[in-house]
């Protein structure tokens, strides 16, 4: 699979302020690092471009089916002189824009509901959660670099930042049935396609196809969400994102400068903390009313009212349910 993990996996070996590629002898190719800003606004008007000149069998989509599918999907180019047939729409007049902050940039995302459920009660994900997909992903030129056809089961956090700003517009299925034979069918779930920037993207990473400093997109359909606790500490991830609850985890700026999603300041986001004040005790034991919640636990006469911070985030507050047995 090709969704890797932005922060973990490095594509090539940097060099100065440079990432490489393989040339065709087999060597590397430099490739100049671009200002994120500036390639946002090229790869935003690479998109808009492929909005306005293409267009889709809308009336598929048109809610009479909960059960459509995104390999219904159908995305034409609109050619000089053609007129767009009937049932069908540009994309841009569908599209959804969203605007997020990513490594310090503003940026543009576009989707589009397939299958919008408005009032359903159904939850959507988190940034942080496991969701269990099927999706293609193709470039502005239809060239299809990857696929998972069957249900496949993803860490949010773990992918291209695009996934994580777009998925938590979208919900899960209302229903499901296993059947005898061990496959599973949904019922009414969500369906969309997605339209990302190269910064929310691979950058300035060619992998595989994929170009460097390329837009991307993915049409996907979105079955089930599993709520992710990374360090088994009895917090839900996405309540471990603290500095501006961006929908991403980073790194304290510097040391005793507490503006990230760390803490403690020892290097570990929190989300992947077991101790997450760093008092030697972990947070699970923290817990002293033993309700499966740390996060509504404080140390005696604190409490969120007078502004105190719950007892696992507390390094003063070193009391755990075992020293109280």
């Amino acid at each position: 699979m090709k969704l890797i993990k932005i922060s973990l996996i490095t594509i090539c070996l940097a060099i100065g302020l440079a990432s490489c590629k393989n040339d065709d002898n087999g060597g590397f190719e430099t490739v100049p690092i671009r200002d994120r800003d500036e390639q946002q606004m090229a790869d935003k008007d690479s998109i808009v471009a492929y909005l306005d000149s293409h267009y889709y069998n809308s009336s598929v989509f048109d809610g009479s089916n909960p059960n459509v599918s995104s390999k219904d999907l159908i995305i034409t180019e609109l050619q000089v002189g053609e007129s767009i047939p009937e049932g069908h729409r540009l994309l841009a007049k569908d599209t959804i824009m969203k605007k997020v902050n990513y490594a310090d940039t503003d940026y543009e995302i576009w989707y589009i509901d397939l299958n919008p459920k408005t009032n359903d009660p159904e939850p959507s994900p988190t940034f942080a959660d496991n969701i269990l997909v099927t999706y293609e992903g193709f470039t502005l030129d239809s060239n299809i670099f990857d696929s998972a056809v069957s249900p496949t089961n993803f860490d949010l956090t773990a992918l291209v930042a695009g996934w994580r700003k777009v998925l938590p517009e979208f919900k899960i299925a209302e229903n499901f049935i296993e059947n005898e034979d061990g496959t599973v069918e949904y019922t009414n779930h969500g369906v969309g396609i997605m339209f990302v920037p190269s910064g929310l993207a691979y950058f300035s990473n060619a992998t595989g196809s994929i170009s460097a400093y390329e837009p991307i997109n993915f049409k996907f359909d979105l079955f089930q969400k599993y709520e992710n606790d990374h360090d088994n500490d009895n917090v839900p991830s996405y309540k471990e994102d603290w500095n501006t609850k961006d929908g991403e985890f980073t790194l304290n700026s510097s040391l005793d400068v507490h503006d990230g999603d760390d803490r403690d300041g020892d290097g570990t986001p929190d989300y992947f903390d077991s101790d997450d004040d760093g008092d030697g005790v972990p947070t699970i034991l923290e817990d002293m009313n033993e309700d499966g919640d740390p996060t509504n636990d404080y140390g005696d006469g604190k409490s969120a009212e007078n502004g105190d911070l719950p007892r696992y985030l507390d390094p003063e507050e070193t009391d755990s349910y075992k020293d109280k047995k």
